[in-house]
């Protein structure tokens, strides 16, 4: 362990499996405490267990005002600072038509990959600011930069989550709070069968034959991206759209 991130204090949304979990087990490798947020609270103890004592699973639906604010809560009260909040939680469509996406699944798209930042910014920027400063990370996608058809609406809602990003960035420097994005392509989660419509071999290939190093990520690609950002390696870092992609919006 070099400890890269010794000494700080993590929240970590969707880290109940895919991305987040690989996030919140690379960021208590390097140092930090972590809270494990999932709306899966079984898997969010999972993962804080496997990490043992330098991380604490929270339940909670990241589109809940009051939920988020517990999750808040277990950093300040449970390792007494907040340093680093990634807002990775994330919600999909299946692949197919945009006329066939129900609203109801629309709405919850949006609230999850667009209303959860804004409510998480309201309770950690303060905490933020008091300390003088701190980091937020936002998984968005490659399909935020470069949109297919058959995830319209994903891709839309992944289009704001990257211009939120640039513009919390630039009003949020004053504070000594970075912002920047994660892109991913699509990897080895639990959302990939709806990224692809199904998942199949061929489907599998369809899609590693567009990206260039002639793979999907991983939750381990996303997790070294996203601990760099977070370090004080990447001290002037702030408002980019990171692409984790393996050359996919070359």
């Amino acid at each position: 362990m070099s400890g890269r991130l010794a000494g700080k204090v993590a929240v970590v949304t969707g880290a109940g499996s895919g991305f987040g979990e690989g996030i919140a087990k690379r960021f208590a490798e390097e140092g930090a405490k972590v809270v494990v947020v999932d709306l899966n609270g079984v898997e969010a103890s999972r993962v804080a267990s496997q990490i043992g004592g330098a991380a604490a699973a929270v339940r909670a639906d990241v589109t809940v005002a009051a939920d988020v604010e517990a999750m808040v809560a277990a950093a300040t009260s449970g390792f007494g600072r907040l340093d680093i909040l990634v807002n990775n939680a994330g919600y999909t469509h299946r692949n197919g038509s945009m006329l066939d996406v129900d609203e109801e699944t629309f709405g919850r798209i949006l609230d999850v990959n667009a209303k959860a930042i804004y409510l998480a910014a309201l309770k950690a920027v303060p905490i933020m600011e008091a300390a003088g400063g701190g980091v937020i990370l936002n998984t968005a996608s490659t399909a935020g930069l470069r949109p297919r058809p058959g995830l319209t609406w994903y891709n839309a809602s992944k289009g704001w989550a990257i211009t939120a990003t640039k513009s919390m960035a630039v009003e949020l420097a004053p504070m000594g709070i970075r912002v920047n994005a994660l892109c991913p392509v699509a990897g080895e989660t639990g959302m990939l069968h709806l990224f692809m419509g199904e998942d199949t071999p061929e489907k599998r290939a369809q899609f590693r034959a567009t990206i260039p190093l002639g793979r999907l990520s991983t939750p381990q690609d996303i997790a070294s991206a996203a601990l760099w950002l977070a370090s004080d390696e990447a001290e002037f870092i702030t408002g980019v759209a990171l692409e984790v992609d393996g050359g996919r919006c070359i």
